[in-house]
């Protein structure tokens, strides 16, 4: 028999009740499906790897090899059917060319054989007797192995077995060891066909070990960059924020002028006959429309937030009081960028031995190639996903710990006495609760790059050969898909703190912030996003003095290599390094308001339910609602005159 009052209870219980925050009194494992979910994927990834360590050979990439199988500069294992191959090139450390003047790609590979040598000649060789005579002096070999050099003038069959004559001067290049060829003609030959068309991920690779000193260089500066900027939204003051605000103004100019005036004088060098001349002129170009483009929005957007310059100095005061509680947040960031080094130096280690995976195959006259094994191209689309998720992974954990740790120093009741260790007590409940969170956020951001992605290599397979109609239809998907990452981001950075204040899921964290953060906007919005543009202003300023200084080093460098490559890396490794720095104040930022709206929510200041705030706070939050009151009263009595103007009588 039903008790009477049990069908009022389950229509009761059926009934939805609005859920009611409670700061760090409950905590459960959040999201552990997705935690499972990227332990899986991880698995992949540790089989990607084995087979890559197994089946790659990073060598041949770092080191070059010949036509027979033999990786220049180490000692090999033969090859069956070659017998040319497996020889000890420990003293044979440079990859020389045959037919350095005349090459050309038939069936993607190359018409010329590639040796493995002691030393390139520096100096022009002009019959077989002077080759003779340089591989007796140097003990340099430019024929093949099986030819001994005393036969070298002898043996009728010499002119095929040695290089063609004359023998052009060269020099080592700095990665790969290669012999380049220092005449004009032979030259441009050399850099369009081997460095142009053969191998993108040689040319890459090239750029960037030629120029390393330079970029390393950068790199040190862009973090001493983002340290100073730091420093100084720490110390801020409206004298610091008109100076920095000028430095912005004068960086972005001059960068944009030094672009411009780069491309001028590209285009009048004569050295632009080379294609990696053409290359860099046309990157050049884009470099300085984008930068242009940029600086015009930016230049706007400060011209009309001018005059919130003294709310933002008090607002970057309340937070850096926040940041006092726990003055180590700032140090988290070195943390993180250490975690990150070390994953991408292995992600890259991984994707060389990928891209060297391949199967010897024995061809006319006993040489070697190397055919990639099947479903290489799948792992490495599957290691590029591996790339963005456990990056942006990374990122998510980070910016919990800070959220974590700011909620704690917040709905704290005795602010005299702070928590102890409480980036520690962040940490423990991220990795021991919520990492499944973390992982899903970071899926999320994910999902909106890999499209991106796809678009940008389809468009890239696909250039010169769509019309202006597929080109504008890839733009604004493109453009769709940014503005999507950027929205998922800023959705991520609401549900981070809600998940440290509640100890709920992501998506239960996502829709409760963003309820609260609507039904309280009026508070802070404008201010808030004033602060986050003040922060990417900041970035900017890191990047655009960055750039500068990459724009005076590699102008130096333009003859062999394409310097736009690593200068876009020193670009986005610049923005990286200051986001991971000025992220700290984001992070913070947002966590702070979003404490506020919750302190507002559960609590009403008075002496049963006091605010968590302290008087500081309050007292900013109460000086925004009476400008924002103010500015209100203003347009109602402004449209009040409007209207009255409108009927009064024609006298």
């Amino acid at each position: 028999m039903q008790c009477p009052g049990a069908q009022y209870l389950a229509s009761a219980e059926r009934t939805p009740r609005q859920r009611e925050w409670r700061p760090q009194l409950y905590r459960k494992c959040t999201d552990t499906t997705w935690l499972f979910l990227f332990f899986l994927f991880w698995t992949g990834l540790m089989f990607i790897t084995g087979y890559s360590v197994a089946a790659g050979a990073t060598g041949r990439l770092l080191f070059g090899y010949d036509s027979f199988g033999n990786v220049c500069g180490k000692k090999n294992s033969p090859v069956e059917g070659a017998p040319l191959s497996g020889q000890d090139m420990t003293q044979k450390k440079h990859v020389f060319f045959m037919n350095s003047c005349n090459l050309e790609v038939k069936d993607v590979r190359l018409n010329s054989t590639v040796l493995c040598v002691s030393r390139c000649p520096e100096e022009q060789l002009s019959t077989l007797e002077e080759v003779q005579l340089f591989a007796d002096n140097n003990g340099s070999f430019l024929c093949v192995y099986s030819l001994n050099s005393i036969n070298y003038t002898q043996n009728p069959n010499a002119y095929s077995l040695c290089p063609r004559l004359p023998v052009p001067p060269s020099k080592s290049f700095p990665l790969f060891n290669r012999c380049i060829p220092q005449t004009p003609e032979c030259y441009s030959l050399f850099a369009s066909v081997l460095i142009n068309d053969v191998d993108i991920l040689h040319r890459i690779l090239s750029g960037i070990m030629s120029g390393r000193d330079i970029i390393l260089g950068l790199c040190i500066f862009a973090l001493a960059l983002s340290l100073g900027m730091i420093v100084t939204f720490r110390f801020i003051t409206t004298l610091l924020v008109h100076i920095f605000i000028a430095l912005i103004i004068s960086g972005l100019l001059f960068v944009c002028g030094v672009l411009w005036w780069l491309y001028y004088d590209y285009t009048h060098d004569l050295s632009i006959e080379l294609d990696t001349e053409r290359e860099n002129l046309k990157c050049l170009l884009g470099f300085a429309i984008l930068s242009t483009v940029i600086t015009a929005v930016l230049l706007g957007l400060i011209f009309v937030l001018r005059k919130r310059i003294k709310l933002t100095v008090e607002l970057f005061q309340v937070i850096n009081k926040a940041i006092s509680n726990s003055p180590f947040l700032l140090l988290q960031p070195l943390w993180t960028f250490a975690i990150l080094i070390f994953f991408w130096v292995f992600w890259v280690a991984v994707l060389l031995s990928l891209g060297t995976a391949g199967a010897a195959r024995v061809i006319e006259g006993g040489q070697v190639e190397y055919q990639p094994l099947v479903g290489i191209r799948y792992m490495w689309w599957y290691h590029l996903i591996g790339l963005i998720w456990t990056s942006e992974f990374i990122l998510a954990c980070q910016q919990m710990t800070v959220a974590g740790a700011l909620v704690t120093c917040y709905f704290n009741r005795n602010k005299n006495d702070p928590p102890d260790r409480p980036i520690l007590w962040s940490l423990s409940i991220l990795f021991c609760y919520h990492q499944g969170t973390a992982i899903k956020g970071s899926f999320l951001i994910t999902l909106m790059r890999i499209p991106r992605t796809i678009l940008m290599y389809i468009s890239n397979a696909l250039k010169g050969k769509h019309g202006v109609w597929s080109r504008c239809v890839f733009r604004c998907c493109f453009c769709c898909f940014w503005c999507l990452d950027k929205w998922l981001r800023q959705f991520n950075q609401d549900a981070y703190p809600a998940t440290a204040i509640n100890g709920t899921d992501f998506c239960t964290s996502a829709q409760d912030a963003l309820k609260l953060l609507s039904k309280n906007s009026s508070h802070f919005t404008s201010v808030n996003c004033f602060g986050d543009f003040i922060i990417f202003l900041g970035k900017v300023l890191v990047v655009c003095f960055t750039v500068f200084g990459g724009l005076m080093a590699f102008n130096y460098n333009r003859a062999l290599q394409v310097w736009v490559i690593p200068l876009l890396l020193v670009t986005f490794f610049a923005y990286l390094v200051a986001h991971s720095f000025l992220s700290v104040f984001e992070t913070v930022l947002d966590a702070l308001f979003l404490c506020f709206a919750v302190d507002l929510e559960t609590n009403d200041g008075s002496s049963e339910k006091p605010y968590f705030m302290d008087q500081e706070f309050l007292s900013f939050v109460k000086r925004i609602n009476r400008i924002n009151a103010v500015r209100a009263q203003g347009a109602e009595r402004s449209l009040r005159n409007e209207e009255g103007m409108e009927l009064q009588p024609v006298v």
